[in-house]
């Protein structure tokens, strides 16, 4: 099966730091205009999913959503989650106060690969 969702070492290490000292994680990414177009690094639970949002991934262990509208724009592209050093376009994430922010690298799905995608889970399923 072939994955959604990867992260550079960056991001992982980003994120095993944020989960020592914050517990459990999730990842939501919104296309909005108030959330922006990064993902969101939240407490577990702490972000609450609307019905039919996708997950498309997990990351050490840290679901990553997708919004459901957000989903079926790109749900031919497999994701990449990375880390910047500055200030993105949301103060909400947990990255925020470290002068760090996540972003998502884009790349559409081969032919081959599309024919063996990794099923999502949706909210509410």
């Amino acid at each position: 099966m072939v994955k959604r969702l990867d992260a550079t070492e960056k991001a992982i290490d980003l994120i095993k730091e944020l989960k020592a000292k914050h517990g459990d994680l999730m990842f939501y990414q919104a296309g909005g205009c108030c959330e922006g177009t990064q993902p969101q690094c939240f407490e577990k639970r702490g972000f609450y999913l609307r019905m039919n949002d996708a997950c498309i991934g997990i990351i050490e262990q840290c679901e990553f959503w997708v919004d459901r509208d957000l989903f079926e724009y790109w749900k031919f592209s497999h994701f990449t989650l990375d880390v910047l050093d500055g200030f993105g376009v949301g103060g909400f994430s947990l990255e925020t106060p470290m002068g760090k922010t996540f972003k998502i690298h884009y790349r559409l799905f081969t032919p081959e690969e599309l024919e063996n995608l990794r099923p999502i889970k949706r909210e509410g399923e």
